[in-house]
């Protein structure tokens, strides 16, 4: 179990001094190190933070730019307590012994996600042999195409991969490198503005499995309930936000990945975030039938050796009611 360092602003005094006694810090006192990346899906957290949703609800929440495939060493490492990644990630570092609870949902990806292909290639078929810039393995990327592969009838050994970030792998393919790119918004954009480079030969639209949530430290939680309530609170209040001032929020969401709000806005057109209900609903059934098809796909792909135990200790729908 990996203990997750949790730095307190102020402590009560009272009721502290007993040898051995566990502290729960309350919602106000607790500093959160929060672990994410530029992806569209999390902009509500930004949101939340420079909108100060965080400071309002109680909470200091420091939020780190870190590439996904190294959020799960961050974690390890007591960095960061919590990680916005997606489900199968979770999935991921819980069996590579990186335990993780998920207590809400953000974004289910429509069409936010893809793989753009040069004109010649019609299908996945045409793709046997070719090289495809892609994120490293354990990556939302390469797990995005194992399973469109894997639901074409292919693997990743039918294919030649060639690791590059989400931006690069999008930049690259613009300017005439490789066959292929995996990438997801706001760098897919990139190659919807540049139709001459190609085309986009599949998304999330057609192969609905990129979905994000919120996770995080197991022992952090268990010590830090009512900071983790507040967390998930100030999610759904940035959702509102961006409701009922969807310019101003758009602009804010946008400064953070050096889009303007207008491009902000097309990018995230290619998504939906979760509120409350939809998050319920998630977490009732469809988040654990994910699971269990993802550990195929992630077992395939060699980025899990062994299927987690028990996927019930992977989430926790108690901060979503």
């Amino acid at each position: 179990m990996v203990k997750m360092v949790v730095k307190v602003a102020s402590l009560v005094a009272a009721g502290v001094c007993a040898a051995g006694m566990a502290t729960t810090a309350s919602a106000q006192d607790t500093k959160i190190v929060l672990g994410m990346s530029g992806w569209t899906g999390f902009a509500p957290l930004t949101l939340a933070d420079k909108a100060g949703i965080f400071k309002k609800n109680g909470l200091d929440v420091e939020i780190k730019m870190i590439p996904q495939k190294d959020r799960h060493l961050a974690l390890a490492a007591e960095a960061i307590q919590c990680a916005a990644t997606t489900v199968e990630t979770h999935v991921a570092w819980n069996a590579n012994g990186v335990p993780i609870v998920q207590i809400f949902q953000m974004d289910k990806s429509y069409g936010a996600d893809g793989i753009a292909v040069r004109g010649d290639i019609k299908s996945f078929a045409d793709l046997k042999g070719k090289t495809i810039g892609v994120d490293a393995p354990g990556t939302a990327p390469y797990f995005g195409l194992a399973w469109m592969l894997n639901k074409n009838g292919m693997t990743l050994k039918d294919v030649k991969t060639t690791t590059l970030s989400p931006q690069a792998a999008a930049q690259a393919f613009v300017a005439g490198q490789n066959d292929a790119a995996m990438t997801y918004e706001p760098y897919l954009s990139t190659v919807r503005a540049n139709p001459a480079s190609g085309k986009i030969l599949a998304t999330t639209l057609d192969y609905p499995m990129v979905m994000d949530t919120v996770g995080c430290a197991p022992t952090w939680l268990k010590a830090n309930a009512k900071a983790a309530r507040a967390l998930t609170n100030s999610y759904f209040e940035a959702l509102e936000m961006i409701k009922n001032d969807p310019a101003k929020s758009n602009d804010i969401m946008g400064a953070a990945v050096k889009q303007t709000g207008e491009q902000f806005a097309k990018s995230s057109a290619y998504l939906r975030w979760q509120d409350k209900a939809a998050n319920q609903k998630f977490f009732a059934g469809e988040l654990t039938a994910f699971m269990k098809d993802a550990e195929k796909i992630l077992l395939e792909a060699g980025v899990i050796r062994k299927a987690p135990e028990n996927l019930a200790v992977t989430f926790d729908a108690s901060y979503i009611q």
